[in-house]
């Protein structure tokens, strides 16, 4: 059976991304699950970023006090930080830096990890 429906980019991954491209390509066969259904409208909105496991599952790759690899997701205009995406559904904030551009691969050091309010504090190595 041949179901067609939406796939929101918010639905994609918990990173903020730019564009659907940049984690789909056309012709790709994908996994996703089925998150509303409008029987009024007769539509359909699918999710993907539910499959790819919780805040806490995705955490248990990661220790404080260690440097990873991140993609730059989104420069926060106040300057107030810079989100770092780890995986497509795990995401940290580093300290303000100049220079930063969105999709640039960064190594960061993971500072602090806050499970009880799902947060990871970074620091982008020079």
């Amino acid at each position: 059976m041949h179901v067609s429906g939406l796939l929101y980019i918010e639905d994609i991954s918990v990173s903020r991304i730019k564009s659907p491209f940049e984690r789909l390509s056309i012709g790709q066969n994908i996994d996703v699950m089925v998150k509303d259904i409008d029987t009024e409208n007769n539509r359909i909105s699918f999710s993907m970023k539910e499959l790819f496991g919780t805040w806490e599952d995705n955490i248990k790759g990661f220790k404080q006090g260690t440097t990873v690899k991140g993609i730059v997701r989104e420069t926060e205009k106040s300057k107030n930080g810079i989100f770092i995406e780890l995986t497509p559904n795990l995401v940290g904030l580093a300290e303000y830096k100049e220079n930063m551009e969105y999709g640039q691969d960064v190594n960061v050091y993971i500072k602090r990890i806050i499970p009880e309010k799902k947060k990871i504090k970074l620091v982008i190595n020079k």
